[in-house]
């Protein structure tokens, strides 16, 4: 077992299996020394466990709950091309979609989630730069969605 994956059951979380693409496109790529996410949702067992606009339908404090979900979910995904999480250099920036109510303004806060969990898990390699988003809508009605940019070991 990888130092990450260590990491990971001692926090008592697990690596979920790759969630399978929505539509016309990988989970995630490698191009050179980087590998880049694509968007993921905080599908749990291939289901949403929460729809809706945040500030509305769902607070900010679960929406922040599913942006850990969304990390794990591209950490899988990076691991379905790396192979070794180990390989990981650091994050390099992550992206922060949060569907929200007209009136929510707590974009931060919510990716502060996806955030805080690349940081217990990875340490000083899950520092990184970021942008949190506020969207009308997202996927399958998807509360929030993160993505996540890598830099591998040479």
């Amino acid at each position: 077992m990888s130092a990450v994956e260590e990491r990971l059951v001692e926090l008592g979380l697990t690596l979920p299996d790759v969630v399978p693409p929505l539509a016309s496109y990988q989970p995630a790529v490698r191009s050179g020394g980087y590998v880049y996410t694509s968007g993921q949702l905080p599908m749990v067992d291939g289901k949403l466990p929460v729809t809706g606009k945040v500030g509305a339908e769902v607070t900010a404090e679960e929406a922040k709950d599913l942006a850990r979900v969304c990390a794990l979910n591209a950490l899988a995904a990076v691991k379905s091309v790396v192979g070794d999480l180990d390989r990981v250099a650091r994050v390099v920036k992550v992206v922060g979609f949060v569907a929200s109510a007209a009136d929510f303004t707590g974009q931060p806060g919510v990716v502060n989630g996806a955030s805080e969990l690349l940081g217990e898990v990875l340490g000083e390699k899950g520092v990184h730069a970021r942008s949190a988003v506020g969207v009308a809508v997202l996927p399958l009605d998807a509360p929030v969605e993160i993505e996540i940019q890598v830099e591998l070991v040479p």
